[in-house]
């Protein structure tokens, strides 16, 4: 079976072989190629050249036997498609070209309609992308609304979150204007990923823990709603939403394939409750540890998920830049000879843990 057939049978919830495996990020910093191109041409302009996305793109494939690719791009191209651009701080982090101080400032964003022509490098890159894939899964992505807005409100990455929960609570009606644009915007831009050769969009709504429970869903999931039923009936979107396991029950109920969980939540626990596809959800600093480690909890976490029709097989975030290349094929490896059987697992795991 091939890796796109796997994947999107896994969406589906139908039996398999196996889970798919692929990695947040797993096209990034951890690989010497991607270091090596970066330094060459700085991040920006190889998220803006598709031959350059396509190759960061693709180099991952080239070492493991991975199911999927997903685009390298960037979550922030549509708050700079509506008119903010954005840099990498010194210091580390992300710096907006200005904040969304006020409702003019929202209201003088661009329409969410300019999204695919002011985006048709991302377009070209993943066509790009389509042409060399031997088999696998082509995934497109985006942030979610509420995600981008922590970063267009707040000006740049944030600890607290305090100017957006404030526009949220005391500007409500600019919230949702500022909603409705970047709904608009993803809509479009999801679209035209489609049609470019996307064969399922990740939304990574990655600070949607940061609202409280009971404003999730008026802050997050009325948008990220929205944004799927604008999208073609059926079509596999999947969710990552970090520190929201308790929106579960309502997040797949938003009309998403595949709910993707953070490392903190019991991965079989919650497929028990969950109608819809789970993906996840090995922690990231699991690839920074050992062949031997990461070989014993990817055995004890398909374990747990065996006879559970679909699975995908990820982490609970992005892979780390401390990331080992032994340890990333270790656990790709792992993921395709497992077998599943309890001896398997105890083997895995005999002698690694200090007595």
């Amino acid at each position: 079976m091939l890796g796109r057939e796997r994947f999107l049978a896994a969406c589906s919830c139908r039996p398999l072989d196996r889970p798919p495996v692929w990695v947040m990020r797993q096209a990034g910093r951890y690989l010497p190629e991607y270091r090596e191109l970066k330094a060459k041409h700085g991040f920006l302009k190889m998220v803006k050249t598709p031959e350059l996305a396509a190759e960061v793109t693709l180099q991952p494939l080239r070492r493991f036997a991975l199911d999927a690719a997903i685009l390298f791009s960037d979550i922030l191209v549509i708050p700079e498609a509506l008119g903010q651009g954005y840099r990498f701080r010194d210091a580390g982090g992300i710096q907006m070209e200005y904040a969304l101080a006020s409702a003019a400032d929202i209201d003088r964003l661009a329409p969410g309609s300019v999204a695919p022509e002011r985006l048709a490098y991302v377009g070209e890159a993943l066509k790009c992308v389509r042409r060399q894939l031997q088999g696998q899964a082509m995934l497109g992505f985006g942030g979610s609304p509420w995600t981008l807005a922590t970063y267009m409100v707040e000006g740049g990455s944030s600890d607290d979150f305090a100017k957006v929960k404030g526009l949220f609570y005391e500007q409500r009606a600019a919230f949702e204007r500022l909603m409705e644009r970047l709904c608009d915007a993803l809509i479009a831009y999801f679209r035209m990923q489609i049609q470019c050769g996307a064969d399922a969009i990740q939304i990574f709504d990655s600070w949607g823990g940061a609202l409280a429970g009971s404003d999730y869903e008026a802050g997050s999931l009325q948008w990220i709603r929205r944004i799927v039923a604008g999208l073609p009936a059926g079509f596999p979107i999947v969710l990552f939403a970090k520190g929201t396991s308790s929106q579960m029950e309502a997040q797949a109920k938003s009309g998403i394939q595949v709910l993707s969980f953070d490392a903190a939540t019991d991965l079989a626990a919650a497929a028990a409750r969950c109608p819809v596809a789970v993906q996840g959800n090995l922690d990231p600093v699991l690839l920074n540890t050992t062949p031997e480690i990461v070989t014993r909890e990817t055995k004890r976490l398909l374990a747990a998920m065996q006879g559970r029709a679909g699975h995908i097989l990820n982490l609970g975030h992005g892979i780390l830049p401390e990331a080992r290349i032994e340890c990333m094929q270790a656990l790709v490896e792992t993921a395709v000879g497992f077998n599943g059987t309890t001896a398997d697992v105890w083997s895995s795991s005999r002698g690694l843990i200090p007595m």
